[in-house]
Formats: C-alpha cells, structure tokens, sequence
C-alpha cells in the first residue's frame, strides 16, 4: 500500500474567485476539473461528494470544502 498523499496551498482572494468559477463551471457542464495544487497535477471528476465541514474554537474559525471520489 502506498503512502498517504497530503497537499496544502493558500491562494489570494483573486485566485480563489478564479478557481472555484471554473470549478463550478467544469461540476454544471459534467466536465473534471484540473488544476495544480502544491506542484502536482489534479483531476476532479464530475461526480464527485462534496462536504461543508465548520470548526470553531476560541482562536478562530475554519470552513472546509472537501472534494471526495474513489480513485479509477
């Protein structure tokens, strides 16, 4: 079994406008979206589950939009 793999990237307020108005537009036509994260090419399949995850504590609060699919 092959190691876990984990990415991270933070994006300007610009970016992120971009990224998700493709990301919507490649999910409403039923197309994969691609887009580099942290160097590496990925794919994410037109049927893909999405889940809102909220988490707050005294020092902040964070919203999680997490993209899930099986691999092929």
């Amino acid at each position: 079994m092959s190691e876990a793999l984990e990415l991270e990237q933070s994006y300007s307020k610009e970016e992120i406008i971009s990224e998700l108005r493709r990301l919507a537009d490649a999910l409403e036509q039923g197309q994969p979206f691609e887009m580099m994260l942290d160097g590496t090419q990925i794919q994410v399949p037109p049927d893909v589950t999405v889940e809102f995850e909220y988490e707050e504590n005294e020092e902040e609060h964070e919203l999680e939009i997490e993209f899930k699919w099986n691999p092929a």
